[in-house]
């Protein structure tokens, strides 16, 4: 891949992280091509943008062929487990995610695939924690598909962007604890901009790290 030549798939625009790396890739010079795959209009218009409207990610079939040519996929789709039974979390967070991730590599072989996990995620599957566990196979899963890298981000506290709308309610009333956790404890803070970034950049040169702990995002954002 060109460092200079990312094209650059994002999925989850409509919700913070998502509009967050959006907002981000359409202002970032190495970023040339960014394609967005979203359920209803981000509202974002942009030259290097183009944008497909699609409610059924589990057939991608009616788009298929608009989703060659692209080097990089920012995965940012998710749900919250709140309330939810297993077998709906897991059907909307591994199903869903597996069958877009492997459409994309029959496509795109070359691609760097960055998913959006968590902080805590479970790798051995097999921990109490629902969403931990579902996280944990969704990410074992995604790495060992044939891509040229897969990468799982697992953020703790992101402080969010001020200017963009979709940021989650909860951190307009806990916001003011990002000082003090990142002086603290600076491996569980990280912000939307370092997050962005650190995918970016981890598109255009390989890391050691197959997951990319907060630690790792802020070393990561700060390259280049």
């Amino acid at each position: 891949m060109s460092p200079k030549n990312i094209r650059v798939m994002i999925t989850g625009v409509t919700g913070m992280v998502g509009e967050g790396v959006l907002h981000n890739c359409l202002h970032h010079p190495d970023v040339t091509h960014v394609l967005v795959i979203t359920r209803k209009p981000s509202g974002v218009l942009h030259p290097k943008l183009k944008e497909i409207i699609h409610n059924d990610f589990y057939d991608l079939s009616p788009i298929r062929h608009d989703l060659a040519g692209y080097n990089a996929c920012f995965f940012c789709l998710g749900v919250s487990s709140v309330g939810m039974k297993e077998a709906d979390y897991f059907k909307l967070t591994y199903t869903l995610t597996m069958h877009v991730a492997s459409t994309l590599n029959a496509l795109n072989p070359d691609m760097t695939f960055c998913y959006i996990s968590g902080a805590g995620t479970d790798s051995s599957e097999k921990g109490r924690s629902m969403w931990a566990r579902v996280k944990g196979k969704t990410e074992n899963d995604l790495m060992k598909l044939p891509f040229r890298k897969v990468y799982a981000f697992r953020p703790g506290f992101i402080k969010p962007m001020k200017g963009l709308t979709r940021t989650h309610a909860l951190y307009k009333y806990i916001n003011w604890m990002f000082p003090i956790g990142r002086a603290l404890y600076p491996a569980g803070f990280c912000t939307l901009e370092e997050l962005a970034q650190a995918m970016i950049n981890i598109s255009k040169q390989d890391y050691t790290k197959k997951v990319i702990e907060g630690k790792d995002i802020i070393k990561l954002a700060a390259v280049g």
